[in-house]
C-alpha cells in the first residue's frame, strides 16, 4: 500500500485552520465542489503530518479522484502497515502473528448517494476535530483505534448534484418546499456516472468505484464500518440498532454492538434534544448495502440516515411548520461520527476479541447447514466459471478445482433436491473452511432464510442462479484438489486458411466476441438450427465466419479472427467444407447473414435513470458495443431510419409516446426497426393498437363471494404494510422455460433463472413467439405474497411479435438488473443481435 507522503515543515507555522476558516464561508451555508473538499483533507494532512495521510485509491468513470483518509495518534500513524498487516493476520487471511499494540480499525463512508451531500460537508468537521492538537477527547481515542475516512464515495453523483444546485438556488437558499431548488431534474444526483445506486453494489462490485474502495477495504477488514446518508426531509435522523429482519449469519455480538453503538448515538442526540429513530426501515439482510457487505465480512456496519436528501438543499419548509437547514444536517452526521469513533476506542478490546473469534469461527466452525459448493464445469458452463472465479477473486473467497473424479451427494440448485452425482476434475470447489466463510454462505446458500417478509431489498441472490450454473450445496466437508483446472488437449487450428470459422454461442464473452469482430468489419453468419460437422455438433446460433462474404479482408482475415478469439477466449474451430454432414449447409436460407446493427436507446425525463444506466453500462463497460442515447425530451425528431434497434429501458412513456409518435414507432419497426421494450415500456404496450400483449390479472373472486367470511375486508390500520404484502414479489427468483428454438434463447438449455422483482407479467399472445413463460412450478426462493404467487403462474415473460418487416421483443424481467445477474446477459444480447436477422 503507497500512502503519500507529505512534508512536515509547515505543520508548526500557522495554527490549523477549520473548515470556514480555510473555505472562506460556514459549513451548511453552500454546498462545496469535490476539488474543494479535497483541498481541505490535504491541507489537513500537510498540517498535520503525523495524525493524517492521504491515500488516492482510485478514480471514477468521470475521472475524479477517490480518496481515503487516515487518521491515528502519533506513535500508530508511521506503523500502518503493520496496523493493516495485523488485522488481516487476525482474520487469518495472512500468517503470522499479531505484532505490536494493535488499535481497533473504524471505517467512515461518506456521499454514497450524490446528493445526499451533506456527508461531504460533515467529513470536513469530523476530520478537523479528529487532527485539531487542541481536542484532548480525539487525542484520547486515537489512542486505542485508527480511523480510515472516505469523504467522498460518489463524486461523480455529488457534482451532477452540487453544481445543478448552485445554478437553481436562490441566494442563501430559499426554505418553501415548491421552490425549484428542492426538484431535482432527472436523473438526479443520487447514482454515479452510469447511474448505478453504489449502495447497491457492495457485493456485486460491477462498478469502478466499488471495484476499487473494496480492493483497499479487503486490505484492511475493518472491525467498525459505518455508512453515512440522506433520507426524505420529512424523517428525523436513524441510527442503530436496525430493523428486522436481520439475517440468520450475523452474530450475537453483531448484534449486541448495534444496540452498543446506539447507546452512544442517543447520548450526543438525546444531550442536544434531536429527533431520532431507531429500529425501523433499515434492515439488515440484502447483502450488498454498505452496512451488511462488511458485517458479512465481520465488521459492525450500520447505516446512518438523516432526514434531507437533495430536496433539503440549504433549508427546507418541513410540514410540521420547522426548518430544516443544512447546518442541522451536518452536525447531526459529525454528532454519530463522533459517536461511532468513540464506541470504537471505548470497546476496542472487545472489538478486536469478537472479530477474531468471527474469523476463527470462519476457519474452523463455519455456520451454516452446507459446508461445500460444486459448481460443474461440464460443457458451456467453463466460460461462465471463469467470470465467477474473476468475481471470487475480488472478494477474497477462496477456491480451488476437485483435481480429480469422484461421487458425491447434495443439494441440487436446479431440482431443489438432495441428488447423487459425479463431481469432474475440473468442478469448481468452495469450502466453507476459510476466513471468507460467512460471506461464501450468504452469497451461496441456496435459500436466505427470512426472519421478516417486510424487508428493504429482493430476498434472494444466490450466485448459481445468478451466473446460470449447475451447482450442488454438500452438508460435507471437501477441501479443492487442485489450485487450477487440468488443462484438456486441444485441437490446434492446422488449417492456415479454412472454409470456415465456427463459434459455438453460450456466453457471454462468444457475445463480446461477435460484438469486436463486426466492429472489425468481419461479417459473420448465424446458425439457425443445429449441424453436424467434422463429427461435431454444433447448437442454435453457433456463428459461422465464412471467407465467403469477406474477401475485402484478404489475409489478414484468419489474423484477426484468431486473435480476437484469443482476446475473449471463446472456442474457436475451423472446417475446410460448408457442407453439413446434418443439419443445414452453410448457403442454407437456415443460416442467416447478421447486420451490425446500430442501437438507440431511451433516456431522459420518464425513463428510469437506473433502468437506462444499466443498459447503457451494458453496452460500454460489458460488451463494448457502441450505443446511441436519444432522450425523451426531442424523440420525436429523431430520424428513426438512422437505428435498427431501439430499446425501451422500465419507464413511463405516456407522455413521449403520444398517439402521433407511437405510430411513427410502429412505421419504423414495419418497415425493418426492432424495438425491445423492458418492464415498465412493455407495461405501457400492452393492450395498445398493434402490439399482442396483454397484462395478466388476478383472477376475480367475486364470483365466488357469497362463500367467504363476511368480514375478510375489515382490515386493520395499522397491518397495511404487511396486508400488501400478498401481492408483492420482492426479488425472488423463478425458473423462466424457454423455447431454445428461437434466437432469443440461443445459448441456453431450455430454461433460464430470473430475478423477478415485479408481478406486471402478461398472457400468453396468440400470434406472437412466447419464448420465456412462467409455469406452475417454476417459483425456487425468495419471499412472493400469495395473490402475487398466483399471478405469476401460466404468464409470458420473454416474447417476440413480427411486425412488417420488423419485430418487438417484449421483457417483462429485466435480465441487466444491477449488472450482476450473469445469466441473463447473453439473453439481451441475442435480442439486440440475433432476433429477427
Amino acid at each position: 500500500m503507497i500512502l503519500l507522503s507529505v512534508s512536515s515543515a509547515i505543520a508548526q507555522q500557522n495554527p490549523l485552520k477549520s473548515p470556514a476558516a480555510f473555505l472562506g464561508y460556514e459549513l451548511g451555508q453552500q454546498f462545496t465542489p469535490q476539488s474543494r473538499v479535497l483541498d481541505y483533507v490535504n491541507y489537513l494532512a500537510q498540517q498535520a503530518p503525523n495524525r493524517l495521510k492521504v491515500q488516492e485509491y482510485g478514480h471514477t468513470y468521470e475521472g475524479r479522484p477517490l480518496v481515503l483518509a487516515y487518521v491515528a495518534s502519533d506513535e500508530n500513524l508511521p506503523r500502518l502497515e503493520q496496523i493493516r498487516e495485523n488485522s488481516l493476520r487476525m482474520a487469518g487471511v495472512e500468517s503470522g502473528q499479531v505484532q505490536g499494540n494493535q488499535p481497533a480499525i473504524a471505517w467512515l463512508s461518506y456521499n454514497v448517494h450524490g446528493n445526499e451531500a451533506v456527508s461531504s460537508e460533515a467529513v470536513m468537521q469530523v476530520l478537523y476535530d479528529l487532527v485539531n492538537p487542541a481536542n484532548e477527547q480525539s487525542k484520547q481515542w486515537l489512542q486505542n483505534t485508527v480511523v480510515l475516512i472516505d469523504p467522498m464515495v460518489n463524486p461523480d453523483g455529488h457534482e451532477r448534484y452540487v453544481q445543478w444546485y448552485k445554478q437553481a438556488a436562490n441566494q442563501g437558499g430559499n426554505a418553501a418546499p415548491y421552490a425549484w431548488e428542492h426538484w431535482e431534474p432527472w436523473p438526479g444526483g443520487r447514482p454515479n456516472h452510469y447511474y448505478f445506486d453504489l449502495n447497491r453494489d457492495w457485493a456485486w462490485q460491477t462498478q469502478i468505484e466499488s471495484k476499487q474502495r473494496i480492493a483497499v477495504y479487503n486490505n484492511w477488514l475493518p472491525q467498525v464500518h459505518a455508512d453515512f446518508h440522506e433520507m426524505g426531509p420529512e424523517a428525523s435522523y436513524y441510527f442503530s440498532p436496525a430493523a428486522r429482519p436481520f439475517h440468520e449469519s450475523i452474530t450475537p455480538w453483531q448484534r449486541q454492538f448495534q444496540n452498543t453503538i446506539g447507546d452512544y448515538n442517543r447520548q450526543y442526540f438525546d444531550k442536544n434534544n434531536w429527533l431520532y429513530f431507531t429500529r425501523e426501515q433499515y434492515d439488515l439482510f440484502y447483502p450488498s448495502y454498505g452496512d451488511t457487505w462488511p458485517t458479512y465480512n465481520g465488521a459492525i456496519g450500520m447505516t446512518y440516515e438523516q432526514g434531507g436528501s437533495g430536496r433539503a438543499g440549504l433549508a427546507y419548509q418541513k410540514e410540521d411548520g420547522d426548518t430544516l437547514t443544512l447546518a442541522q444536517r451536518i452536525a447531526h452526521h459529525v454528532a454519530a461520527s463522533k459517536a461511532t469513533i468513540q464506541a470504537t476506542s471505548e470497546k476496542a478490546d472487545q472489538l478486536k476479541q469478537e472479530f477474531r473469534k468471527y474469523y476463527d469461527n470462519n476457519l474452523h466452525n463455519p455456520a451454516g447447514n452446507y459446508k461445500t459448493f460444486v459448481l460443474k464445469a461440464d460443457g458451456a458452463n467453463t466460460a461462465k466459471l471463469q467470470q465467477l472465479t474473476s468475481y471470487l477473486d475480488g472478494q477474497q473467497i477462496k477456491y480451488g478445482y476437485a483435481g480429480k473424479s469422484s461421487s458425491a451427494k447434495g443439494f441440487n440448485y436446479a431440482t431443489g433436491k438432495n441428488e447423487n452425482f459425479k463431481i469432474g476434475q475440473n468442478d469448481l470447489v468452495i469450502s466453507m473452511y476459510q476466513p471468507k466463510s460467512t460471506l461464501v454462505k450468504v452469497l451461496f446458500e441456496p435459500q436466505a432464510k427470512l426472519e421478516d417478509s417486510l424487508t428493504y431489498d429482493i430476498t434472494t441472490w444466490a450466485i448459481p442462479y445468478a451466473y446460470g450454473l449447475q451447482a450442488y450445496a454438500l452438508k460435507n466437508r471437501l477441501e479443492p484438489g487442485a489450485a487450477k483446472p487440468i488443462t484438456l488437449a486441444t485441437s490446434a487450428l492446422s488449417m492456415a486458411k479454412p472454409y470456415a470459422y465456427l463459434v459455438p454461442w453460450n456466453s457471454v464473452d462468444d457475445l463480446r466476441f461477435l460484438a469486436d469482430v463486426m466492429q472489425h468489419g468481419i461479417k459473420v453468419r448465424m446458425a439457425e438450427k443445429a449441424f453436424e460437422i467434422n463429427n461435431q455438433q454444433y447448437a442454435p446460433g453457433t456463428l459461422i465466419i465464412t471467407r465467403n462474404g469477406n474477401e475485402q479482408i484478404g489475409d489478414e482475415l484468419d489474423t484477426m479472427v484468431r486473435e480476437l478469439a484469443t482476446k475473449y477466449n471463446v472456442s474457436l474451430a475451423a472446417t475446410e467444407t460448408g457442407f453439413a454432414t446434418s443439419g443445414s449447409d452453410f448457403g442454407s436460407g437456415n443460416v442467416h447473414s447478421l447486420k451490425m446493427p446500430k442501437v438507440a436507446v431511451m433516456t431522459g425525463e420518464g425513463v428510469s435513470a437506473y433502468g437506462f444506466g444499466e443498459v447503457w453500462h451494458y453496452f460500454e463497460q460489458q460488451i463494448g458495443y457502441p450505443v446511441t442515447a436519444v432522450n425523451t425530451s426531442y424523440f420525436s425528431r429523431v430520424p428513426l431510419q438512422d437505428f435498427d434497434v431501439l430499446i425501451l429501458p422500465d419507464g413511463s412513456y405516456s407522455r413521449v409516446l403520444d398517439e402521433k409518435t407511437l405510430e411513427n414507432v410502429k412505421d419504423w419497426i414495419r418497415a425493418g426497426g426492432k424495438l425491445i421494450a423492458m418492464e415498465g415500456a412493455a407495461s405501457f404496450l400492452a393492450g395498445k393498437k398493434d402490439f399482442d400483449l396483454k397484462l395478466k390479472e388476478i383472477e376475480d373472486k367475486e364470483k365466488s363471494k357469497e362463500n367467504q367470511d363476511p368480514y375478510a375486508d375489515l382490515k386493520a390500520y395499522g397491518s397495511r404494510e404487511r396486508a400488501e404484502l400478498a401481492g408483492m414479489v420482492q426479488g425472488s427468483i423463478f425458473r423462466v422455460d424457454l423455447d431454445k428454438t428461437h434466437p432469443l434463447a440461443f445459448g441456453y438449455d431450455g430454461d433460464y433463472y430470473a430475478l423477478i422483482r415485479s408481478t406486471d407479467v402478461f398472457e400468453f399472445m396468440e400470434d406472437g413467439w412466447n419464448v420465456g413463460v412462467l409455469k406452475k412450478d417454476n417459483y425456487i426462493t425468495g419471499f412472493v405474497g400469495a395473490g402475487a404467487r398466483q399471478k405469476l403462474q401460466d404468464a409470458l415473460l420473454l416474447g417476440t411479435q413480427e411486425m412488417g418487416r420488423g419485430q418487438v421483443v417484449y421483457m417483462a424481467d429485466n435480465p441487466l438488473f444491477r449488472a450482476f445477474w450473469q445469466g441473463g446477459k447473453l439473453l439481451f444480447g441475442n435480442a439486440v443481435f440475433l432476433v429477427g436477422q
